[in-house]
């Protein structure tokens, strides 16, 4: 597996889709391999037969004994407000049997910059990190071996592995700093959708979908495809990927504005913001995917879709608990709340409002106006605070880092909102807690409360809790219940 894909992909965000023909799967077991495939290898990512980036590594036999793996590349990717950009240089050294020694990693992910280092050591693996100048060491414990990312298609071929069978083996994601648990099936001898002899494999390496691998009788990686096809990675020749790699560093293209668009038919009878409440049902949202059900909204899951009702039309909710509110007003990842920067911020544009309600409105509306809207996430709160410039994502750090520092318990939450009746867009703002109830506030827009069609999906704005998404976009279609 293909580390920066694999890591992209634990973020967020994204999706397209194009199905690939079912391969017929033939009792016969892939060669098993004593060594990796050696030298130099090209990979072109794509969604939808665009190229949004690409994956270049180089794999070398040390004179100890055991292998040298280096691996860089670039990807670009986004989804009506969910945004990455991801650039990495990744060095492991293996032993013979693929087993991790030694680790590191350089990321720039949306501008932000880390380095870290690691080495198995008795017990687990030890990392040292350093970001933002700052430098800290952890060990992951580990039971057994670890195997990095750019070795997991290789296991089954040095095992042995029979068709029809699962290995189930450990594995260190750099982006996250954890290690996760992966299962390898061997499906068998096939050919790839383009017609290329190869022998597949499947793991469960993204949360909610299917990951799909072939590979030739040497190990090389020939195509990975994620979901059916909703994001490719093949093999390329260098010399073809060379333009893509000098044009992509100034493409500012929308990549899948119209696959991430759920349209809805008809459309809506009133605008978004006339609607004093709304009921949908979505279908195609699978089962296995959470839904957040204890908002601003009301959810069912029936069979085969989930009814959302928002606004008047959803049914009085029982009072939140003190103690759960507690910890919506506490900082957390790109929220930080506690900082001199946000506090001073909160105390001038609330001192001399009276209730959460006025200050709730004006905070959104301040962070409207102070927000030049861009396509790109202009990072965390406090960055917003001093860039002035970001997306939807942007904006509900920066006002719920605000509204947290006034006291009053927020979340980010990220779901799909209508803003011309017609269709659903992927789209990020907040809920603000009110007398115990939440209420949908979208300080992209300056809506307090948020229209109706605001449907929340997941809670949290870090890479894992909007992993979910990569299950949904695509696949779900909408339908109008009730509108009010």
């Amino acid at each position: 597996m293909l580390q920066l894909k694999r890591s992209f992909f634990y973020l967020l965000s994204a999706a397209l889709a194009a199905v690939f023909l079912s391969l017929p799967v033939f009792a016969a077991a892939p060669n098993q391999l004593a060594t990796p495939p050696l030298g130099e290898r090209w990979f072109a990512i794509l969604i939808d037969n665009e190229q949004v980036g690409f994956y270049h590594q180089q794999t070398t036999a040390l004179p100890e004994g055991g292998y040298r793996i280096e691996g860089d590349g670039s990807v670009r990717m986004k989804v009506m407000g969910f945004t990455k950009e991801s650039s990495s240089r990744e060095i492991y050294q293996v032993g013979p049997n693929l087993a991790l020694k030694t680790v590191e990693v350089e990321q720039t992910i949306n501008g932000s910059k880390s380095r870290l280092s690691g080495k198995m050591i008795p017990g687990g693996l030890q990392i040292r990190r350093e970001a933002d100048g700052k430098s800290s060491l952890k060990t992951l414990k580990a039971k057994s071996e670890l195997f990095p990312g750019p070795t997991l298609n290789l296991i089954p071929l040095f095992k042995g592995t029979a068709t029809g069978k699962t290995l189930r083996v450990f594995s260190f994601d750099p982006e996250e700093l954890a290690i996760k648990e992966v299962k390898i099936t061997v499906q068998g001898e096939g050919k790839t959708p383009e017609g290329v002899h190869a022998f597949k494999l499947r793991n469960n390496l993204y949360p909610f979908v299917d990951n799909e691998i072939w590979l030739d009788q040497q190990g090389n990686t020939l195509l990975e495809s994620v979901r059916d096809g909703l994001v490719i990675t093949k093999a390329e020749p260098p010399e073809k990927l060379a333009a893509f790699v000098s044009g992509m560093a100034l493409s500012k293209k929308d990549l899948i504005y119209d696959f991430s668009l759920v349209r809805i038919n008809p459309p809506l009878k009133k605008a978004p913001a006339k609607l004093a409440g709304l009921s949908v049902a979505i279908t195609g949202y699978g089962d296995q995917i959470p839904v957040l059900s204890n908002g601003s909204q009301q959810v069912e899951r029936q069979q085969g879709r989930v009814v959302i009702t928002t606004g008047s039309l959803r049914k009085p909710t029982d009072m939140l608990l003190k103690q759960a509110a507690e910890a919506y007003l506490q900082p957390s990842e790109g929220i930080e709340s506690t900082s001199a920067e946000i506090s001073a911020k909160t105390k001038e544009l609330t001192s001399s409002l009276k209730t959460d309600q006025e200050r709730i409105q004006a905070l959104t509306a301040w962070t409207a106006s102070w927000i030049e809207d861009s396509i790109e996430d202009g990072g965390s709160a406090l960055t917003a605070l001093s860039k002035k410039k970001g997306n939807c994502q942007t904006h509900a750090k920066l006002y719920s880092a605000l509204a947290r520092a006034a006291g009053i318990p927020t979340r980010f939450v990220s779901g799909l909102v209508s803003q011309d009746g017609a269709g659903f867009l992927y789209h990020s703002w907040a809920e603000s807690l009110v007398e115990g109830r939440w209420i949908a506030v979208d300080p992209t827009f300056n809506q307090v409360p948020a229209d109706p069609t605001h449907l929340a999906f997941f809670e949290g704005n870090r890479l894992a809790d909007l992993s979910p998404l990569v299950g949904v976009i695509g696949k779900i279609k909408v339908t109008i219940l009730e509108e009010r």
